[in-house]
């Protein structure tokens, strides 16, 4: 017994041979970290301007907002299909802390705060590509009062119809975002942003929604996750 532990003490390694494989495997994984951040290719270091914006989509952006845009939380907006001008805009007023809705400064202030000109125009390339899928509104009925405020507006309450600048599809117009298809909890949280708040300043939308009430927007904001989105 004497001898086998002066064996242990004398060649420590051989007492512990599970700890030395996991520290092993610790810097294993750590390597293979700084190798990857060191590949353009399989990079998420926001800063680098050789990353090809495309990789950061699918490596970083998908995170919230699904490989395709296709977003499956109502947290995150779908961007699949959206107007390449508005991505890049809202991309912009992100980096220069000009949008300060909560979700936009606890999300996207960070993401986007080392991104330059040419990775964000990469981005909303990338995103606008990509092929927007049908949104189910999980069995909600859709009130034709939603349909009628995004055709029609709400003329007793000088509300003006959503197509007018979003289009008749949705689809979008211009720097208007293209609507059809977006999860209906993400657009009612910021018409009420645009209604109650400044945290989204230089739109129209401010006038627009300041009539509305919660009937209103909940109508509405489910009409335009039902809209068909091709």
């Amino acid at each position: 017994m004497g001898g086998l532990l002066m064996d242990r003490l004398h060649k420590p390694h051989a007492a512990f041979p599970r700890n030395h494989a996991i520290l092993a495997g610790v810097a294993a994984l750590v390597m293979a970290g700084i190798s990857g951040c060191a590949n353009p290719e399989r990079s998420r270091d926001l800063a680098n301007p050789a990353v090809d914006p495309a990789v950061t989509a699918v490596q970083v952006c998908s995170v919230c907002h699904g490989r395709d845009g296709n977003s499956s939380s109502p947290n995150f907006p779908r961007l699949a299909g959206q107007r390449a001008e508005y991505l890049e805009e809202q991309l912009k007023n992100f980096r220069a802390h000009q949008r300060s809705d909560p979700e936009g400064y606890e999300y996207m202030w960070g993401v986007s705060r080392n991104l330059s000109d040419n990775q964000i125009h990469g981005l909303a390339a990338y995103f606008s590509g990509q092929t927007p899928q049908p949104n189910p509104t999980g069995g909600k009925p859709v009130a034709q009062a939603g349909k009628a405020i995004f055709e029609n507006g709400i003329p007793e309450k000088q509300v003006t119809a959503c197509q007018a600048c979003h289009g008749p599809k949705g689809e979008g117009l211009g720097a208007f975002p293209r609507l059809a298809g977006q999860h209906q909890d993400y657009m009612a949280k910021q018409l009420l942003v645009f209604r109650d708040t400044e945290g989204r300043p230089g739109t129209p939308m401010k006038q627009v929604t300041h009539s509305l009430d919660r009937g209103d927007v909940e109508a509405v904001t489910l009409y335009i996750q039902s809209m068909p989105v091709n």
